[in-house]
């Protein structure tokens, strides 16, 4: 029997029941109706922010088209009343954090709503419905191998099937003059800033270096290509683990690089050690965003208090950290400093960069401000 949860609902007068796939871990929906071409977007909007979920029965591409159009609802404008006469004033967030906190709840509140418009998936992970791509393999590399027809929001899928085309494409990057391959749920090296760092730093030993929270397992390559000897990399997810393992595999850094599950460090001590955290002390919202938001900073504050511990003598320890949550009020460069020293560490040298996503000359960007500003930082450590 599957431990999954179950979804309820009614249709032609009859009760069903389905199991339920979540990957952000949300429980299925308490209200469910039945939709189908005939729907329209306002409607289908409508019940979603009632908290309502729509089971599509039309057309697949169809409900792809009012996901849409439920999406562009979202991002209207409410307008306020205003006496005769006179103009509505936006009012702009009072701080940049209190622009950031607005910032994430609009996008909880607009993932909670497309979240409603669910598909039906049978035991071979296909979707019964007309017009309906084969996801089957999409939806296989996340939830494995299925044995039950199961219900899940076809935003969801649309993400799966996202990941699986990056999956099979790859991430160019030209610090390693390859591709890395990132799964779904694994941080997607696209900010090339933090690899560019670690490329053009000395390296203070090539004998061995330690990379904490691999994820894809980019950096671990970018040592292994720069000539470190041997490089111990460590994460908990086990999609990020076997990501890491198959980008190295297929890069052919196995022989130097080894992918260990481990809580931040592994045993003993390296000349090298190397970590890039989420750099947004605040909650993440779905599996992929842990690598941006890590609530009080609590990878961050590990990593530097059991740095000097995990260095040999004269060791650095490279910290690569976007600067965003200083602009946003969110950490002080005071609080981050006062960690350093509480750790019994100093700081020997720093590399900055200045940010070069897209996101950083969007000038419609709800944080554009803060954006605009951010520079990611290699700061060399070592111990007092």
């Amino acid at each position: 029997m599957s431990d999954l949860p179950q979804i309820h609902w009614t249709e032609d007068g009859v009760e069903h029941s389905a199991l339920w796939r979540s990957e952000a871990g949300l429980p299925p929906p308490r209200r469910v109706v039945i939709a189908d071409d005939t729907t329209t977007a306002d409607t289908a909007y409508r019940l979603a922010c009632e908290g309502t979920a729509l089971l599509w029965r039309g057309d697949f591409q169809n409900a792809r088209q009012l996901l849409q159009a439920m999406a562009r609802r979202t991002e209207r404008k409410p307008k306020k009343a205003t006496r005769p006469g006179k103009k509505a004033k936006a009012e702009a967030p009072a701080s940049p954090t209190e622009a950031f906190h607005l910032h994430r709840l609009a996008q909880s509140q607009r993932a909670r709503t497309l979240g409603m418009l669910l598909l039906p998936f049978g035991a071979d992970h296909s979707v019964p419905l007309r017009r309906a791509p084969d996801v089957r393999e999409a939806c296989e590399q996340v939830y494995g191998a299925a044995s039950e027809p199961y219900v899940a929001s076809m935003r969801e899928l649309l993400g799966m099937i996202g990941a699986y085309e990056w999956r099979k494409k790859g991430v160019e990057i030209p610090a390693l003059e390859d591709r890395i391959h990132p799964w779904y749920g694994v941080f997607s090296p696209v900010r090339g800033e933090y690899v560019d760092l670690v490329a053009a730093e000395p390296l203070p030993s090539k004998a061995l270096a330690f990379d904490i929270g691999t994820g894809t397992g980019v950096l671990a390559a970018l040592l292994a290509k720069r000539g470190v000897k041997r490089v111990v990399a460590t994460d908990q997810d086990p999609r990020a683990l076997a990501s890491a393992r198959e980008n190295i595999d297929r890069l052919g850094y196995a022989a130097q690089v080894e992918i260990i599950d481990a809580d931040l460090f592994p045993a003993g001590r390296a000349p090298l050690v190397v970590c890039n955290p989420p750099w947004v002390p605040a909650r993440p919202s779905s599996p992929v965003e842990r690598a941006v938001y890590d609530p009080d900073s609590i990878m961050l504050r590990g990593f530097l208090e059991g740095l000097a511990a995990h260095l040999e003598p004269g060791g650095e320890g490279w910290l690569l950290l976007s600067d965003l949550a200083e602009h946003l009020g969110l950490r002080p460069r005071e609080q981050l400093m006062g960690w350093i020293e509480a750790a019994g560490l100093k700081v020997l040298g720093r590399s900055d960069i200045r940010a070069r996503h897209p996101r950083a000359t969007d000038i419609e960007d709800p944080l554009h401000a803060a954006r605009s500003a951010e520079v990611t930082t290699l700061w060399r450590l070592g111990a007092r």
